[in-house]
């Protein structure tokens, strides 16, 4: 088989590159081995949420400017960063996500565990803010689905009572998830976002109308719309206030929407997708990669004139680390890693760990090396890059984003 392009990972950042890469008229294939990241997704994508230990709201366009120079950002360049992200939430849109933000000035989310914190885009029927005084004097109802134990209501009122609103919780039922409650693990918001359909959306509106009478707005877990916002829609037409969901334990049901309408979006431009393979292996032709092979495909050979690799991190298994090294483990890519496992970790639990900083490295275009060399034709991106930590940042949507839209540009010039 032979394509333009191949990406290798299946997760919000492959996604990307595929999208604007098919969409740019060029032969794309994603190779994905299954699951991503977008599974545990809150929601909300971040872009820089704290710098120097200080969470960032006004200016964060501004405050990555002093971040170092081996940072994605500052290696894109802040300006042509902010262009670049300035196409994801036309994107999304085309693709049937709805979010809203701007990179002007983050936003406050409302996080499972109640707390507000800063972020760029968040899907439009979750809860934000743009200031903690937006919420002062409000009344919420925080309404729960019986028995669903990944929704935290105290925890949200806590939350929101430190802002100076005022909560009550409730619980509710309705019959059409009887069959879930034969088993306590069958509750799971995936689970119930199947039953939550068409008449059942009816019943829960009914339902959420009563529990929350004298509230401002509604306060419910994000438990409908696994495979397209028409539930949502249907739900927040009936609600006679304004309705505001929070993320669950994954798996998140926004987040494997996310995925399904990035992928179907994909086919629909005419993209290959190619579900549970991984990559084992590739041939080079001097600094140029020449072909991949896969588990599936055995000894049939997978051609492009590029490839960008979006395999994650430690989480996708994109970075391997065991007793001795840290790996990329598809080509051997070079490493920031200095190779001393002592320097991998802090003995402070809660001090940034150095190993969240390491990954692949590349040039300023985002190529990597393997044995000191530049790889021509293939592209690195997101989690799986050397140069930030994305957890003590708040950056990794951003990056991830940001990255696989500059790759996306190079392999369509």
């Amino acid at each position: 088989m032979r394509f333009d392009n191949i990406i290798i990972g299946g997760g919000l950042s492959g996604l990307i590159a595929a999208v604007v890469s098919q969409r740019a008229g060029k032969k794309t294939a994603i190779i994905s081995a299954g699951q991503s990241a977008l599974h545990f997704w809150s929601g909300s994508f971040e872009f820089l949420g704290n710098i120097d230990g200080n969470m960032v709201i006004d200016h964060p366009l501004m405050e990555a400017e002093r971040l170092p120079d081996s940072h994605p950002y500052k290696k894109i360049g802040i300006p042509h960063t902010a262009e670049l992200l300035s196409k994801v939430a036309p994107l999304l849109q085309e693709a049937g996500i709805k979010v809203k933000g701007s990179l002007e000035r983050n936003h406050y989310r409302l996080t499972p565990m109640g707390f507000l914190k800063p972020a760029w885009l968040t899907l439009d029927e979750y809860f934000m803010a743009d200031h903690p005084s937006q919420i002062e004097g409000k009344k919420y109802a925080i309404v729960n689905i019986a028995g669903y134990i990944d929704f935290y209501p105290n925890f949200l009122r806590n939350g929101l009572d430190k802002h100076g609103a005022s909560c009550t919780i409730s619980a509710i039922d309705i019959p059409q998830l009887a069959p879930l409650r034969k088993s306590t693990t069958e509750m799971r918001a995936t689970n119930m976002s199947r039953f939550l359909r068409n008449d059942a959306v009816d019943s829960l509106a009914k339902e959420i109308n009563m529990a929350s009478r004298g509230a401002d707005e509604a306060i419910v877990p994000a438990v409908l719309g696994m495979f397209s916002d028409e539930p949502v829609r249907r739900l927040r037409n009936q609600i006679d206030r304004p309705v505001n969901f929070i993320a669950t334990t994954p798996a998140s049901v926004p987040g494997v929407r996310c995925q399904l309408s990035l992928r179907d979006y994909f086919i629909r431009l005419g993209g290959t997708f190619i579900p549970g393979d991984t990559v084992k292996k590739g041939v080079f032709d001097g600094q140029r990669l020449k072909r991949v092979y896969t588990v599936n495909f055995g000894d049939m050979p997978i051609e492009a004139d590029n490839f960008v690799i979006c395999t994650g991190s430690f989480f996708g298994h994109g970075l391997i680390a065991n007793i001795d090294r840290i790996y990329e483990p598809i080509f051997g890519l070079d490493l920031n890693d200095t190779g001393d496992r002592t320097k991998w970790y802090d003995k402070d639990f809660f001090s940034p760990q150095p190993y969240m900083g390491i990954g692949v490295t590349t040039d300023s275009e985002f190529r990597p090396s393997l044995n000191g060399h530049t790889i021509e034709n293939l592209y690195a991106t997101g989690a799986l890059l050397a140069g930030f930590n994305a957890l003590k940042e708040g950056s990794g949507a951003g990056i991830t984003l940001a990255t696989a839209l500059h790759a996306a540009s190079k392999i369509c010039s």
